[in-house]
């Protein structure tokens, strides 16, 4: 079902009162000190939550710095940890909400946004959402600044983006302010209960995306937007960059092959943020008609680069994961692994049986994944590690490192898993490469349905 875009508002004029724009990223390897996510924003958001019973759909990735970083991490480095910070600063004074957390930049220190560097902030089992080095979660402000949160839904990961892909995530209470921890992914739960639903009156939605269609914090978005559409509730989303959203390509999902990791009729790659999604959603009758708003990023364009601050999830670790993701994603649909359970993966990968490489690993049970495929094995394969994160962003989806290990492994249709149509979204690209086809083969077939998709979205999109 669709809805009219009176149902649907963008917030685009920035609120340069409060935030700062800086000049725009020109290289492949800088870092974007103008983009400011749509946390920062308070000016936008806090008057729509005055007075009213909040929850939020977030987890650790829904941070902003308060205050400067500082210098730059050293390229290659990981991010420190985040902990949990005092908040208080940021929401103290006597003016309006917004106002007091006038503090807030996002990673704005000497013209710097995010990290330059390949490594990216990671969670421990005992660090919360926040930071202990200035960022802020937002749930944190929230909570200092007033506002009446009822609850926090938790997607794939959980709150504190400790689990492993597809493990069961439980509920509880969040430590330091004691709001419910409601999971959307403990097995059982696929969209809040009815008491859920009416514990609140608007649902804020804050996850770094990685614009990849079987990445699923989106999934977990779609879900609560349907059940809001059903209970009355509005949504507001608040918006952060897609570092691949310079690419879109691959083939367009199949809904035969609907699932946990594939919700959307959008290629691998889309190219959209969550807000725009979540626009599209809504627009394409995709899900329910709930009430939306989007509150945009600003000084972001799609073919700037963009460094995480946060490791979005345990297994993409670094920038170069990130930019790689796509190509060795579609790996976790067949019997070759992907470095889980290493402190490379999806930045190299190899099997048992695989000859003719001369790099081997072997994956031990690590934070993230506590069974890895091929455990204690030795694997050989391919690192791609050392490839310049400036290479791996132009990378995009390359077929070429699946066909090759396909024919180098040599057992057929044995390959690939009932996994790997979920993952690439269609049939026929697992039956042209067993029928001999190459990479440029199959890419060429699926790009009518790209150039369609592009055109749809394109009446969706907030961004150059």
């Amino acid at each position: 079902m669709c809805v009219s875009w009176s149902a649907v508002a963008v917030w685009a004029q920035p609120s340069d009162s409060l935030w700062r724009t800086r000049g725009r990223c020109t290289g492949a390897t800088d870092v974007c000190g103008a983009v400011q996510v749509g946390m920062t924003d308070t000016a936008a958001y806090f008057p729509l939550l005055r007075g009213r019973r909040v929850a939020v759909l977030a987890n650790h990735t829904a941070v902003a710095e308060r205050s400067s970083i500082g210098a730059p991490a050293a390229a290659g480095s990981r991010l420190e940890a985040p902990g949990r910070s005092q908040s208080a600063a940021a929401c103290s004074g006597a003016g309006g909400f917004a106002d007091r957390a006038s503090e807030i930049r996002w990673g704005c220190g000497s013209g710097v946004c995010g990290r330059n560097g390949s490594g990216l902030g990671s969670r421990s089992a005992s660090a919360g959402p926040g930071a202990s080095d200035g960022q802020l979660h937002l749930v944190d402000l929230l909570h200092a600044c007033g506002f009446d949160v009822r609850g926090i839904f938790a997607p794939e990961h959980g709150f504190r983006g400790t689990a492993d892909a597809g493990e069961a995530v439980p509920g509880g209470t969040d430590a330091a302010t004691g709001i419910p921890v409601l999971s959307l992914y403990d097995g059982r739960t696929l969209r809040p209960s009815p008491e859920a639903m009416r514990s609140f009156d608007v649902l804020v939605v804050d996850m770094q995306d990685v614009g990849l269609r079987f990445y699923t914090y989106y999934i977990a978005m779609l879900r609560m937007m349907d059940a809001c559409a059903d209970s009355g509730r509005e949504v507001i989303v608040l918006d952060r960059p897609n570092p691949n959203g310079h690419h879109v390509d691959g083939p367009v999902l199949d809904m035969r092959y609907e699932s946990g990791v594939g919700a959307l009729p959008v290629p691998v790659l889309h190219g959209l943020t969550m807000g725009e999604i979540a626009r599209m959603a809504v627009g394409e009758g995709w899900c329910g008609p709930c009430a939306l708003t989007v509150v945009r990023c600003r000084g972001y364009a799609r073919d700037m680069p963009y460094a995480l601050p946060v490791a979005p999830s345990p297994n993409l670790p670094t920038q170069r994961s990130v930019y790689l993701y796509p190509s060795l994603g579609l790996f976790e649909g067949t019997v070759v692994s992907v470095g889980r359970g290493t402190e490379k993966p999806f930045e190299l990968y190899g099997h048992p049986d695989l000859k003719g490489y001369a790099f081997s690993f072997v994956p031990r049970p690590t934070a993230g994944a506590g069974h890895p495929p091929f455990e204690g094995m030795r694997c050989y394969g391919e690192d791609l590690s050392a490839m310049p994160e400036a290479e791996a962003r132009t990378v995009g989806l390359n077929l070429e490192y699946l066909v090759e290990v396909y024919r180098k492994l040599g057992i057929g249709e044995r390959f690939f898993t009932p996994m790997f149509e979920k993952l690439v979204g269609v049939d026929w690209v697992r039956e042209m490469i067993v029928a001999g086809a190459s990479a440029e083969e199959i890419r060429a077939r699926w790009q009518g349905d790209v150039e369609r998709f592009r055109r749809l979205r394109s009446g969706y999109l907030l961004y150059e």
